[in-house]
């Protein structure tokens, strides 16, 4: 068995699929859960009853620092995912962005910085670039906040990284471009377009199609946070998680179309806009850095990783709302 490990976030999207890798690794993981009255463990509870209980779950509040570092105490490293993420709700709850992005993220530094934590990975987005200045977008790329989301995670990162230059903790943090797979929520563009397809809409219900995105398969983000966890060449980076291919959204529905519903038709509906100056016209990462720090490398080509998510989203429709614009 390998060291104690802890994922903040692990309900979620990412989360889940990390503690599954960790899992399969040998380590012994402890998951930070978000309580709920329900006593639900987000996407935790549909993994198999034998891995389940190989699980720590540790059910809290990111935003509460006497949980997580409770949650802290005998683990060797953190990944630290939980935050709020989604662009449309930080417009107008922007304080829980900041509750929960920033002072969460600055909960685990402290409790790592008091019990002494060997290892801390944070993870950041490619939302704190903005639109493109230059392409493809490396680590010194200027950052711009573009929304209330994207400030609170650029301020999270220099948080991460005041604490790595003030205290010498080892701090890395982990910037993936766009991730996609199963398990993902509705609110992102790729599980948006195929569940309205599965669902028979001839219509199809988008925002801005313009934009380009680098999207990493879900899978892929996970080995990269292993690889750069494992390289001691990383710590004190930012480290971006990219693909270093762009598409645009509207070449992405129409590939999707094809694909699922060929009658189907693309419909830019006013409500799914973002304010013109918030809008991210241009993600494409480069991956220079983590390819040079570290052995790792994508698997997955963008097509084998649609086809795994349309199958997967094929089998779990009955787990999203297809007839609301997902928030």
């Amino acid at each position: 068995m390998k060291g104690k490990v802890l994922i903040t976030g692990a309900d979620g999207f990412i989360g889940s699929h990390l503690v599954e890798r960790l899992l399969d690794e040998g380590y012994d993981v402890r998951a930070f859960t978000y309580y709920n009255s329900f006593n639900t463990w987000g996407w935790l509870d549909t993994l198999p009853k034998e891995k389940l209980s190989q699980i720590d779950v540790y059910t809290g509040d990111i935003r509460d620092p006497n949980g997580v570092r409770v949650a802290m105490k005998g683990v060797n490293e953190v990944y630290h995912l939980a935050a709020l993420i989604a662009i449309p709700f930080s417009y107008h709850s922007p304080d829980s962005y900041v509750d929960t992005n920033i002072k969460g993220t600055l909960n685990v530094l402290q409790a790592a910085k008091d019990l002494n934590t060997d290892r801390i990975l944070v993870t950041s987005t490619s939302e704190v670039y903005g639109t493109a200045q230059f392409v493809p977008i490396d680590e010194q790329h200027p950052f711009q906040g573009q929304s209330p989301y994207s400030a609170t995670k650029i301020g999270a990162d220099r948080i991460a990284e005041s604490f790595y230059r003030s205290f010498e903790q080892s701090i890395t943090i982990v910037r993936p471009f766009n991730t996609y797979g199963p398990r993902q929520s509705a609110r992102a563009v790729i599980p948006t377009i195929i569940t309205q397809l599965l669902t028979g809409k001839e219509e199809i219900l988008l925002g801005s199609l313009t934009p380009t995105r680098d999207f990493n398969y879900v899978k892929d983000t996970v080995n990269g946070f292993l690889s750069i966890a494992k390289s001691d060449k990383t710590i004190g980076e930012e480290i971006n998680i990219a693909t270093q291919r762009e598409i645009s959204i509207e070449k992405l529905a129409s590939e999707l179309i094809h694909q699922i519903n060929p009658n189907a038709k693309i419909i830019c509906e006013e409500e799914r806009l973002r304010p013109e100056k918030s809008e991210v016209e241009r993600l494409l990462g480069s991956n220079k850095k983590i390819k040079s720090l570290t052995d790792w490398t994508p698997q997955y080509t963008f097509e084998e990783g649609l086809s795994e998510t349309i199958e997967w989203l094929k089998d779990n429709l009955d787990k999203y709302k297809t007839n609301i614009y997902n928030v």
